[in-house]
């Protein structure tokens, strides 16, 4: 499946909720957000057949989001169902990691291929003031669970924020002590991110470098999207990077966006994209979905211009709706 710039489309990242278990200050109002109605949501026989249907025309990789996805019930029975389509070659997830010592068993069990979890420091009362919840010890149980389970990617999510109290190095230790790979992200502006400043790669990797030495990058594969990724010595797993404001890569993304209501979005930025609930409940055929699917993908945007500050038919919805 491509795009009209060429781009090969093989990687979907869904939605499965809107909610989430925390409440990150640049990511979700105190107070939450407004609750969607339990029948607006896709249902996951819904997902599946849309995961079906893009798989037979080349998506091979699916990343389960939220809010939080865990929060969602019967969550591994959906991730069985994905790793049984034909064409799917990864079913991974990305978890606030809260609910997750409890269920990594589960999800080891159900074939998940590969765990992202978002931590952004490595400072107790820190991370409570972000997340504006006690949860970090819990955190910290579900790495424990998923370090029993080398057969799975493990990944920290780290988002630097420009608090001087955010110590980025206590989070790359993780990688240099265990088979995790960490990867900094920038941050986005988008919704309430837009608060806050992002640090760009080049600081970040200073500050490692000044800690561990001279950087390596890595040219292996670590990963189904655009993070890129140096070694450091004595390392056990790689330091990441996704940089889409100082490193632009929207000439290489291979990815879509399904959110929870089942609008398909072709970027981050903009509303561009198609919704596939209506059609799916009033009874579309595989080929009338091929066609949306197809009329979406080909509207997908060039690439962003969050540095230009365009106005327009951008983007109104928070991460935790998109399904970051």
């Amino acid at each position: 499946m491509n795009d009209l710039q060429g781009r090969e489309i093989d990687y979907l990242r869904i939605s499965l909720i809107d909610r989430c278990n925390l409440r990150c200050v640049y990511c979700m109002p105190e107070e939450g957000i407004e609750m969607i109605p339990h029948d607006e949501i896709l249902t996951f026989g819904e997902i599946v057949r849309i995961c079906r249907v893009m798989a037979s025309m080349g998506l091979k990789k699916i990343k389960l989001t939220g809010g939080e996805p865990l929060i969602r019930k019967d969550v591994t029975a959906l991730v069985r169902r994905l790793k049984a389509i034909e064409g799917i070659e990864k079913v991974t997830i990305t978890t606030n990691a809260v609910l997750l010592a409890d269920m990594m068993e589960d999800l080891s069990d159900a074939g998940v291929d590969a765990i992202n979890i978002s931590l952004d420091t490595m400072d107790k009362d820190l991370y409570a003031r972000i997340t504006r919840r006690d949860a970090f010890d819990k955190v910290m149980e579900g790495i424990e669970a998923a370090l029993k389970h080398p057969e799975i990617n493990l990944k920290i999510n780290c988002v630097p924020m420009g608090l001087p109290e955010q110590d980025l190095i206590d989070v790359a230790e993780l990688a240099r002590k265990h088979k995790i790979h960490v990867r900094y992200i920038e941050m986005m502006p988008i919704g309430l991110g837009k608060q806050f400043h992002f640090v760009n790669e080049q600081e970040i990797l200073e500050q490692l470098e000044e800690k561990y030495g001279k950087a390596e990058i890595y040219k292996g594969k670590l990963g189904n999207g655009p993070s890129h990724y140096y070694s450091f010595e004595g390392f056990e797993g790689k330091i990441g990077f996704i940089s889409a404001i100082s490193h632009k890569f929207c000439s290489q993304c291979n990815r879509v966006r399904l959110t929870s209501q089942g609008f398909l979005k072709t970027c981050l930025q903009y509303n561009t994209g198609i919704d596939l609930k209506m059609p799916l409940r009033k009874g579309a055929l595989d080929e009338e979905l091929k066609a949306l699917i197809t009329e979406a993908v080909n509207g997908k945007p060039i690439s962003h211009q969050f540095l230009e500050h365009e106005i327009g038919n951008e983007n109104n919805l928070g991460m935790s709706q998109i399904g970051g």
